[in-house]
């Protein structure tokens, strides 16, 4: 661990020293970092907690560990944070969709904003999703037709899963595949749950625009199964210019990047 900070580092400094410390040590304790950063105990108790939600770090009993790319936080937890960067993601990407299109969406914080969004816009569209959230928030518009996707209920995802699902999505063809992701690296995005990996690539192989949502917390960030190579990816909607060496891996393979700008 690194000597005491004699001046009190700002938040997006702590949470990069936390996993700083993360990727050499498998255990961080909050006093030792209360003591480096020279802040309160209860300011790194709030700092792990905001990175836990993020999936980047595990809490433990007095401090954190590593995240297994195995785990993410649930939904409810998830859309607690980075929320006004989410919602301007969605709106970017809904004003992708033209009238008259064919869209379908997975489950996730950052496409229920896409839905609203799309909602929102009025644009007369149809949508198909394995989302309750997005469902329900598309609904809200008479201009889109929703159509649910069948299969097995998970109430953390609120979404649905299963056989049943991946059959009914092969039934269509669509104008736009729009998905979320865990992580975004070089290779592609990839995800925590295979189940949801596995919808993810039943919609890539439908849609003709194949379109990934992630906020910048996902850059550089591994989990379990790739969803697809980077290269099966046509638009990258996200709120901050991705890192260097990522952003030149992705635009080597032709990707459409859409910085979504404050309003």
């Amino acid at each position: 661990m690194a000597p005491r900070n004699t001046h009190a580092l700002g938040k997006p400094a702590r949470h990069a020293a936390i996993l700083d410390a993360l990727s050499t040590d498998p255990l961080v304790r909050i006093s030792t970092l209360a003591e480096q950063f020279a802040v309160s105990t209860e300011t790194v108790r709030r700092d792990i907690e905001d990175l836990s939600a993020r999936g980047m770090v595990r809490r433990t009993y007095g401090g954190a560990s590593a995240s297994h790319p195995a785990v993410q936080p649930g939904l409810s937890e998830r859309e607690r944070v980075l929320v006004a960067e989410r919602a301007r993601i969605g709106r970017a990407a809904a004003a992708l969709v033209e009238d008259g299109a064919v869209v379908m969406l997975d489950a996730g914080s950052t496409t229920t904003h896409f839905a609203r969004a799309l909602a929102a816009r009025g644009v007369r569209a149809t949508l198909l999703t394995n989302s309750l959230d997005a469902a329900l928030a598309a609904g809200a518009s008479e201009a889109l037709r929703v159509l649910v996707a069948p299969g097995e209920l998970s109430l953390v995802e609120r979404g649905l899963y299963g056989a049943e699902t991946h059959a009914f999505l092969r039934r269509f063809n669509v104008d736009l595949a729009v998905i979320g992701a865990s992580g975004l690296s070089e290779e592609g995005p990839s995800e925590a749950e295979s189940r949801a990996a596995w919808v993810k690539r039943a919609m890539l192989e439908r849609g003709d625009r194949r379109v990934l949502l992630v906020d910048s917390s996902k850059f550089g960030r591994v989990f379990l199964e790739r969803v697809c190579p980077a290269a099966e990816i046509t638009d990258l909607v996200t709120e901050a210019d991705p890192p260097v060496p990522l952003a030149a891996a992705l635009g080597q393979r032709g990707l459409r990047l859409t910085i979504a700008t404050e309003l």
